[in-house]
């Protein structure tokens, strides 16, 4: 009888041992995932860093992409830019670099993705711009470049800080110059969360080209499908330390909640082969958004490239969306 006690107590001390291993494991990972994904230096450069990110948004050089995307990232960083600054509601410091044309018809506030940067991933789009009557204010998003932060904020932070560039331009030019807010990737979800702030009435319309719905569904769509880890038992812990970071949980809010009370106009756009932020995610945008809409979907475009795949079609959709919006 002493044996077997023996025995169902060590096992009951192997399991519990077990289980405390796997739960310090899980505490490990969600803690390593979650400062890749938020902390300024989160991400060390390498040599694979950007094949990986390549890989990730299904970027592909077969017919010249890659190689076409730096070239109009060197050529957009050497475009004569003036250097400009706000700060955010919470004093960050923000920085941002505005192209100014000779007769302005509006002005698009660009918004950049994560880990990315303005000339990288408007390099091929900015030509356009240029050609039709726009000024442009590229930002650099908290955290990233030269502006200050040390947390990213997948949208929860960014939103005040897009509203805050929103309320420097609306004094610049007094109100007289329609404004657009343009966000790619988790730019899209930063000027969707934006939407549902109290933003200038200069603010004309937005446009959000493949952006997610929330950190929580992103996080765990990236986690499932690109890591095949199961999201459930990370979560918690996941959420403590975004909260400790950033005094908020990751599905605190979501572009679905912004867009349910939004007046501001907005045009959707998602590639159907987007691998890092499913075009179901633009589906639930759009279907929640209760002002004026336009949802351009790109059949074979993987994320952020509908402009690049379709260039005609998404140059007309944004045409008419201005000259829908510019005169409210």
């Amino acid at each position: 009888m002493e044996k077997r006690k023996r025995k169902l107590l060590t096992g009951v001390a192997a399991v519990s041992a077990g289980a405390a291993a796997m739960g310090t494991g899980i505490c490990l990972m969600a803690k390593k995932l979650i400062d890749i994904a938020m902390d300024r230096d989160g991400v060390k450069p390498s040599p694979n860093s950007e094949k990986v990110r390549n890989k990730l948004c299904g970027f592909s050089n077969e017919d010249g992409f890659i190689d076409k995307l730096e070239e109009g990232a060197v050529k957009l960083a050497a475009v004569d830019t003036e250097l400009v600054e706000t700060v955010s509601n919470d004093g960050t410091k923000l920085t941002g670099h505005l192209y100014t044309c000779d007769d302005p018809k509006r002005l698009i506030i660009a918004v950049h993705g994560w880990r990315s940067t303005w000339n990288r991933d408007f390099g091929l789009a900015a030509d356009f711009w240029f050609k039709n009557n726009c000024n442009v204010l590229f930002i650099e998003q908290r955290c990233q470049g030269e502006s200050g932060g040390e947390y990213i904020g997948f949208g929860l932070l960014e939103r005040y800080d897009c509203k805050a560039w929103t309320e420097w331009a609306h004094e610049k030019y007094e109100g007289k110059l329609p404004i657009y807010l343009d966000g790619v990737s988790m730019g899209a979800t930063t000027v969707l969360m934006a939407a549902g702030l109290n933003l200038p009435d200069s603010v004309h319309g937005i446009i959000a080209d493949c952006g997610f719905t929330s950190p929580h569904a992103i996080w765990k769509h990236v986690a499932e499908n690109h890591m095949h880890l199961k999201y459930g038992p990370i979560k918690g812990v996941a959420d403590a330390i975004c909260r400790q970071k950033i005094q908020m949980v990751s599905d605190e809010h979501s572009t679905v909640d912004a867009l349910k009370g939004n007046k501001i106009p907005v045009l959707f756009a998602h590639g159907t082969d987007d691998p890092f932020v499913p075009v179901e995610m633009t589906y639930e945008n759009y279907k929640a958004c209760t002002a004026p809409k336009r949802l351009v979907i790109v059949p074979g475009a993987a994320h952020g490239l509908s402009f690049y795949v379709e260039k005609e079609r998404y140059a007309e959709e944004l045409l008419k969306f201005w000259s829908d919006h510019d005169k409210k």
